[in-house]
């Protein structure tokens, strides 16, 4: 249901605002029927957590993440030059598609305007119509990509420009697993324990998302830096055999051994 309430925060339609409210109403309230007939809660989130424990601090709870397998995840040469970055993600999720116009409205103006060499790519299922025939200096927008690991080895900056959002973001972490730099907003990056500037970009608000894309594309050794870092950070927490061992000791735990 947060997910939910962030949208109705957000949303500019004051007809549809009591209507997110409602469905956030709905959903907290099925969350909380739920927690009366479960023996524990594995959240992927520490965000996730602590809102579970407030609402039933008495059952077990505790935390695992989405991981990979950190070895089918090679790092990613970086080109000379440049980085691009890139977006991919489903557009039929209203928090992507919100994102993305906030992103292209908001900020890509003031960043192009800065740095007309910053280039961005788009790709993503339910592209709307209106956006695969805008006319955007520096931005290639497309639909359905044929391969989506593909599309992201040969990015080298995610950009993550959620306003609304929950749990975790799997395509950050397998972002991060190529050596990618994911510049994100706080939200986006939530459930996620990157340190900004060191294993990511953290950037809240148009002015300041905008600087940090024009900081990437003036340091490019810097950036990719922080993505390497990134992959390392996957591998000592968030790879699959680390989180299942934590989870079957969850498991266990549970069952009384």
């Amino acid at each position: 249901h947060v997910v939910q309430e962030r949208i109705a925060q957000g949303e500019r339609n004051p007809l549809k605002r009591p209507y997110r409210r409602f469905l956030a109403k709905q959903l907290r309230d099925h969350e909380l029927a739920v927690l009366e007939r479960i023996d524990g809660v594995a959240a992927i989130s520490s965000s996730d957590l602590a809102h579970f424990r407030a609402q039933h601090a008495e059952l077990p709870m505790c935390t695992i993440p989405f991981g990979v397998d950190i070895e089918a995840y090679p790092l990613q040469p970086w080109p000379d030059g440049a980085p691009t970055c890139f977006h991919l993600g489903s557009m039929d999720w209203l928090p992507n598609e919100d994102g993305i116009r906030w992103l292209l409205d908001e900020v890509w103006p003031r960043a192009i305007a800065e740095r007309p060499g910053l280039r961005l790519e788009l790709a993503g299922n339910q592209m709307p119509q209106d956006l695969l025939e805008a006319e955007i200096p520096g931005v290639r927008i497309r639909g359905r990509v044929p391969d989506a690991r593909q599309f992201m080895e040969e990015g080298q900056i995610m950009v993550v420009p959620l306003l609304s959002a929950g749990g975790m973001r799997v395509k950050i972490v397998e972002g991060m697993a190529l050596g990618k730099a994911v510049l994100s907003t706080t939200i986006g990056a939530e459930g996620i324990e990157a340190e900004d500037g060191r294993q990511m970009i953290l950037a809240d608000g148009p002015e300041a998302f905008a600087k940090a894309l024009v900081r990437t594309h003036d340091d490019p050794a810097g950036t990719r830096a922080i993505g390497e870092a990134a992959r390392q950070l996957i591998a000592e927490r968030y790879d699959d055999r680390r989180i299942v061992a934590d989870l079957i000791a969850f498991f266990e735990q549970l069952m009384g051994k």
